[in-house]
């Protein structure tokens, strides 16, 4: 395996460029998804590396339940450095696990939370709670999902602006938006290289949904209004914290975007510009990653065969 084992677990540097880039320069929709899949197959590769350690590692310790060939000096030698990574990777394995296990978790917990709270109420697709704090966020489930609001927040706002935020809301249910959410969240669990991307993922979201709102609604100015007062609400730093729909994100950057012209829709990103340079870089990043876990994946498992009595 060699060097090729620890490669993806720092490939995920070369996509920082691209996440700060994607948010300025890149249609809101083309950036999230682009960001997504960039952000999945490099926590992906990164989880598969650290396992191949850990297997390594694991094969060291005394009493463990695998081949006694697994820990030859010929397997130990496919890793650098075995002693110290291979049993670095047994806890950072299991803190991955763990973390991204929590996360899946807490995410479930609130959206059955979130859901026995609208029972008894119209199955409409909007529900309306009579809550003195103002929020607003989708809930993704049952179907279509629902748009859920409070009293608080709808008294705050004017018609024009209520329709604003119901299709914001809305947007965020047809794009989908909560299973991109959650899986750039458990990649940013699985490295914390991929942070960046994640936070990137959580903005372009929101600006997504904003822009889908200002087509509907026909007026941007309406829509950087209705984000503004649903984010400046009194109460609002209470509201649920189910996802990330309930959170405002950078106000000022999203009122920014809505008040200057539409963004256009970018056609293949060229290595002449930054962004495109910034695409191809993180594409090469991701690329590398998915090459090395593969070659260190099908190596290890041809020399543990080899090690292995039969």
């Amino acid at each position: 395996m060699g060097i090729f084992v620890f490669l993806p677990l720092v490939l995920p540097l070369t996509a920082w460029p691209v996440a700060r880039l994607a948010t300025h320069r890149l249609h809101p929709r083309t950036a999230t998804r682009l960001l997504t899949c960039v952000t999945a197959v490099m926590a992906v590769c990164s989880t598969v590396c650290l396992a191949l350690l850990m297997v390594v590692g694991t094969a060291q310790l005394p009493g463990n339940p695998l081949p006694d060939g697994w820990s030859d000096p010929e397997v130990r030698a496919a890793v650098p450095q075995d002693e110290i990574a291979g049993k670095a990777a047994i806890p950072a394995l299991l803190a991955v696990v763990t973390t991204c296990a929590r996360t899946l978790s807490r995410h479930f917990t609130l959206r059955r939370r979130a859901h026995a709270a609208l029972a008894g109420l119209p199955a409409t697709q909007v529900a309306v709670l009579p809550d003195p704090q103002a929020y607003a966020y989708a809930l993704p489930g049952g179907g279509r999902g629902r748009v859920v609001v409070s009293t608080a927040l709808l008294d705050r706002l004017a018609p024009a602006e209520r329709r604003a935020l119901f299709a914001h809301e809305r947007a965020h249910l047809t794009g989908r938006h909560h299973r991109l959410l959650l899986t750039v969240r458990l990649a940013a669990r699985a490295n914390p290289f991929l942070r960046p991307l994640s936070s990137a993922v959580a903005f372009t979201a929101e600006r997504w949904a904003d822009e889908e709102a200002a087509v509907l609604v026909g007026d941007r100015k309406v829509v950087a209004r209705a984000i503004g007062k649903a984010a400046l609400s009194p109460g609002g730093a209470s509201q649920p914290v189910f996802a990330a729909f309930a959170a405002p994100g950078p106000l000022p950057r999203r009122v920014a975007a809505l008040l200057a012209p539409p963004p256009g829709v970018q056609g293949r990103a060229t290595a002449f510009t930054s962004v495109g340079l910034a695409t191809w870089t993180a594409g090469f990043g991701a690329a590398a990653s998915a090459m090395s876990s593969a070659n260190s994946a099908l190596t290890l498992a041809a020399t543990l065969h080899a090690a292995t009595p039969l």
